[in-house]
C-alpha cells in the first residue's frame, strides 16, 4: 500500500451496511480494515466477533444506518459494546447516513423524536465521538452529548457541477423551504441564483407542488436535497420546472435512500441526471443510467485522520 498510515493505534472497522465505502476510506487513510465477523444466530440475533486486539486503540467504526435500518443500528450498538468490553481507548462512529433523522421534533401531538432516541442509544452503548454527513436537520448535532462532526456533501456535489457544460445559465433550486440554506451554499459555490419551490404536503411521502419562487425560464435548473427517498418531491419538482420554462433539469442529493417507487419515478421523470454520493450503498438494480455516484471516501478519510491527529475538521468545509 502506498500511503501507509503509521500510527498502529488507529483501527478502522466496518459492519455490513456499506463495505465498499469502508474499503475506500481505509485505502484513503492507508490502513487495512480491522478483522471482525458479523454473523447471525439461527433465530436472527446478531453475533459480532472482533478478531484482533484493540486494547488502547482509537477505533473508527463505519456504518450507515440505512436500510435495513433496524438491523444496521443493532449491529452498530452490539459492535460498540464489543469494543468497549475489549478495552478500546476511544470508539468513534463514522455514520455517513444517519437514519431515523426525519423525526427531529414533535410536529404533531404524541410523536416520538427518533433522532434523539438513536443518539441516546449510541451514547449509552459507549460511543465517544460521531462523524456524520449532512444530518437531516442541524439540531440533531445537539442531540449528542459527545463530540459530533458533521461533514458537508455540498462541496463534493458543487465540484462535480462546476466542471460541467450546461445549456445556458444555471439556477439552483430548493424543492421546499426547508432546504434553502443548503441551496444557498451550493449557489454561492457555483455563483448562480436560487429558486424555491413552494409546496404543501398533505401527508407523509405525498408531495403537492404549488408554485415556483424565482426566475427559472430558459435556464438549466439543478435541484438539490439532502435525502431522496421515494423521489415524489424531486420528480414533481422537476416536472413543474420544465412546465414553467426550464430548458433542462438535473438533481442531486447526498443520501440516495431511493425506496419504493423511486427508481421508476426518476426514470420516467424530467430529471436528465441525478447526482448522488455513496453514503448509502446502491444495489445493482438501482444503478440506472441517469444516476451518477460520487465518492465521499476522500472527505471521510481526511476527517478521520484529522480527528485522530487532533487537527481542525472545520477547515474541510472551506
Amino acid at each position: 500500500m502506498t500511503n501507509q498510515y503509521l500510527d498502529p493505534n488507529l483501527k478502522v472497522f466496518t459492519l455490513n451496511s456499506n463495505k465498499p465505502l469502508a474499503e475506500e476510506i481505509a485505502k484513503v487513510i492507508g490502513v487495512e480494515l480491522g478483522k471482525c465477523s458479523v454473523t447471525r444466530f439461527s433465530d436472527g440475533e446478531i453475533q459480532i466477533n472482533i478478531e484482533e486486539s484493540i486494547r488502547g486503540c482509537d477505533v473508527y467504526v463505519i456504518q450507515s444506518t440505512s436500510t435495513p435500518v433496524n438491523e444496521n443500528i443493532m449491529e452498530l450498538l452490539i459492535m460498540i459494546d464489543a469494543l468497549k468490553r475489549a478495552s478500546a481507548k476511544t470508539i468513534n462512529l463514522v455514520i455517513p447516513y444517519y437514519g431515523y433523522a426525519r423525526q427531529d421534533r414533535k410536529a404533531r401531538a404524541r410523536e416520538p423524536i427518533t433522532s434523539k432516541l438513536v443518539a441516546n442509544l449510541l451514547e449509552t452503548a459507549g460511543a465517544t465521538r460521531v462523524i456524520t454527513l449532512d444530518l437531516h436537520a442541524p439540531q440533531i448535532q445537539g442531540f449528542f452529548d459527545i463530540p459530533t462532526d458533521q461533514l458537508l456533501g455540498v462541496p463534493i456535489l458543487a465540484d462535480y457541477f462546476s466542471n460541467r457544460e450546461f445549456k445556458g445559465d444555471i439556477v439552483i433550486v430548493s424543492p421546499d423551504h426547508g432546504g434553502v440554506t443548503r441551496t444557498r451554499k451550493m449557489a454561492e459555490r457555483l455563483k448562480a441564483p436560487i429558486a424555491i419551490i413552494d409546496k404543501r404536503r398533505p401527508k407523509p411521502n405525498v408531495a403537492e407542488i404549488m408554485n415556483i419562487v424565482g426566475n427559472i425560464e430558459g435556464k438549466t435548473a439543478i435541484l438539490i436535497d439532502d435525502i431522496i427517498d421515494t423521489a415524489g418531491t424531486i420528480t414533481l419538482a422537476a416536472n413543474a420546472l420544465v412546465e414553467n420554462g426550464a430548458v433542462e433539469v438535473l438533481a442531486c442529493c447526498t443520501h440516495p435512500v431511493l425506496s419504493g417507487p423511486a427508481i421508476e419515478r426518476i426514470q420516467n421523470s424530467q430529471i436528465k441526471e441525478l447526482v448522488v454520493t455513496n453514503t448509502i450503498a446502491l444495489p445493482e438494480e438501482k444503478k440506472i443510467d441517469k444516476i451518477v455516484e460520487l465518492s465521499v471516501a476522500p472527505l471521510i478519510g481526511e476527517a478521520i485522520i484529522r480527528v485522530h491527529e487532533e487537527q481542525s475538521v472545520s477547515t474541510l468545509f472551506d
